[in-house]
């Protein structure tokens, strides 16, 4: 069952905002913006890249071949994003 007055919008926000204010205390300079959207994150990131100017996408690398790299959300990106895309893949 759902909670009466569930808002998953609002309660990602308030998890994603005391990032957001590091990374603008840290980087004054660079513009971030918050979206919280719903859909499959592939083609919502695909959406979303039409007039960035940079897409950047995590990979947890879970591939089940030896060689994976990227999975299969950032690979889409990759192939599919309307501006350059960095994949970080962090210290897994």
């Amino acid at each position: 069952m759902i909670p009466e007055g569930y808002d998953p919008a609002s309660d990602m926000m308030t998890m994603v905002q005391p990032l957001l204010d590091g990374l603008r205390t840290d980087h004054p300079s660079v513009a971030v913006e918050a979206k919280i959207l719903e859909g499959h994150p592939a083609p919502v990131l695909i959406r979303e890249s039409k007039g960035a100017d940079l897409l950047v996408v995590g990979s947890r690398g879970h591939g089940e071949f030896v060689g994976m790299l990227i999975g299969s959300t950032s690979e889409h990106c990759v192939a599919n994003a309307a501006c350059p895309v960095v994949v970080f893949r962090g210290n897994t």
